[in-house]
């Protein structure tokens, strides 16, 4: 399970494709404990640690593998991505570690696209098409995953299949968000406790 709390960004340095899949090595500073099998968000994907570079000096740049699927690669952008890019990087949470953002478990719902953005004083307002066959779960002032990134719904324009979210300085420097231009994918994972009362709702 993951929180949308970016630790860090990485860099794609190296991708590796073949009937199966895609491999992609990623290089990323400040990742001490990394370890064969463990479980990776990357830009919201929930991924395994194929591969990784031991080193000791805990601010070199280390890197990891991790291999897409075909259902990742047809699901996700990972499958577009290439080398130079970078991705939000999350570890999984530690049982003992502070829960900061909202239940994140890595699952992609769907792909959309970067609507408008706008520099409002300090802070971004970032404009999003709403997902048609996943609008009904996001609400104003709910939480939403974009990119692996936990963030509040600020609004909602749902004749205009838009939904809007406020974007703080430190969010914006330190993830892929300054990055991204409009009509650039963007990975959603919408509130997985929604999707249970809607079920429990359902089933009475």
């Amino acid at each position: 399970m993951f929180t949308g709390i970016i630790e860090t960004t990485g860099e794609i340095v190296a991708i590796d494709e073949n009937a199966d899949g895609r491999r992609l090595r990623i290089r990323a500073p400040g990742l001490t404990d990394l370890h064969h099998g463990q479980s990776i968000s990357v830009s919201g994907v929930c991924l395994t640690v194929e591969a990784f570079e031991a080193v000791d000096d805990p601010a070199a740049e280390r890197w990891f593998a991790v291999f897409l699927a075909a259902e990742t690669v047809e699901k996700t952008y990972l499958g577009e991505v290439g080398v130079g890019d970078r991705v939000n990087i999350e570890r999984a949470m530690a049982a003992n570690g502070r829960f900061d953002g909202h239940i994140v478990q890595g699952h992609v719902d769907t792909v959309t696209t970067v609507d408008a953005i706008e520099e409002v004083g300090d802070d971004w307002r970032f404009t999003f098409s709403l997902p048609p066959d996943h609008d009904r779960y996001i609400v104003d002032k709910g939480s939403i995953c974009l990119d692996g990134i936990s963030l509040t719904v600020a609004s909602i324009d749902r004749e205009a299949g838009q939904f809007s979210v406020a974007i703080i300085p430190t969010t914006y420097d330190e993830t892929t968000l300054q990055e991204k231009r409009v009509g650039d994918p963007v990975h959603v994972e919408v509130d997985v406790i929604a999707k249970y009362v809607e079920r429990m709702v359902g089933d009475q």
